[in-house]
């Protein structure tokens, strides 16, 4: 064997070994507690209308203020790293599966990769100290990125497809979990019944959840592209603050809050039951 293909081999085992796979399960945990926390923050606009920020931002603002504070977002930071290395190996290396080595599920890793790294980075300056990336950052992060954009040439094609991306990301992100599936990337063979109930009510509602809030991002950016005002893109915070300006009210912000709270639920089943 060459030595090209000796070093490949290597890699490749790597990718695949208890380590990576520790990584991807820490990573699944620090999901799972910021959706939690975000959800929570959001149930409590819906109820409250209080001015918390219901985004990554705000929920590391609610860790950053207890007992040990400083070290949980350390290791939720640590966490997303390993879910970014977890991604990169299956974008290289194929993930588990039969059909983990076709190239749009390794392209749909290699994205994946390139959201949680950009997420574990945000966390880990958060507990480095840069509260520039704290509560309310998602929102004007959005505003500054669609501005931008805007001013380049062909500006509002750019904000036009990437907003399309979310809208896209978010319905199929639903779709996805309406039709369950997430059980073929679990163990189901081995799992109870309570416990395939338990995903099956989680995994529903939290993808549900989960998918409108990108929904909307896609929605607000795509109407910032069309009028060219980058004043209409909107972050994860005033995306979820956009439900209660529906007909349904502030009940509906509820309703998408209490998804996050099972996305993020959800994600600790994953976390134990996800095969990697």
């Amino acid at each position: 064997m060459s030595t090209g293909g000796s070093t490949t081999a290597v890699a490749r085992r790597a990718a695949r070994g208890d380590v990576v796979r520790a990584g991807a399960r820490a990573g699944f945990v620090a999901r799972g507690v910021l959706y939690l926390l975000i959800g929570v923050l959001a149930v409590r606009i819906g109820l409250t209308g209080t001015g918390e920020q219901a985004d990554k931002g705000g929920a590391l603002a609610q860790v950053a203020g207890t007992p040990f504070g400083a070290v949980i977002l350390w290791a939720l930071g640590i966490g997303l790293v390993g879910m970014a290395l977890w991604r990169l190996s299956e974008a290289l290396f194929g993930g588990a599966g039969p059909k983990g080595d076709k190239p749009a599920k390794r392209a749909v890793s290699a994205a994946r990769f390139v959201f949680y790294a950009v997420s574990s980075f945000f966390v880990l300056s958060f507990a480095a100290g840069n509260r520039d990336s704290g509560a309310g950052a998602t929102d004007r992060q959005s505003h500054d990125i669609t501005g931008r954009l805007l001013d380049l040439p062909a500006g509002q094609w750019l904000v036009g497809a990437a907003a399309v991306g979310f809208l896209g990301a978010g319905l199929w992100m639903g779709g996805r979990a309406v039709m369950r599936k997430y059980r073929k990337r679990l163990t189901w063979a081995t799992m109870s019944a309570h416990q395939r109930r338990f995903m099956d009510v989680t995994g529903i509602a939290g993808g549900v959840g989960r998918g409108l809030v990108f929904a909307a991002i896609g929605f607000f950016g795509l109407k910032a592209a069309i009028e060219f005002d980058p004043d209409e893109a909107k972050g994860m915070d005033d995306a979820i603050r956009s439900f209660a300006q529906t007909p349904a009210g502030p009940w509906l912000l509820v309703a998408v809050a209490a998804g996050l709270v099972l996305f993020g639920v959800f994600s600790f089943g994953q976390a134990k039951w996800r095969d990697v």
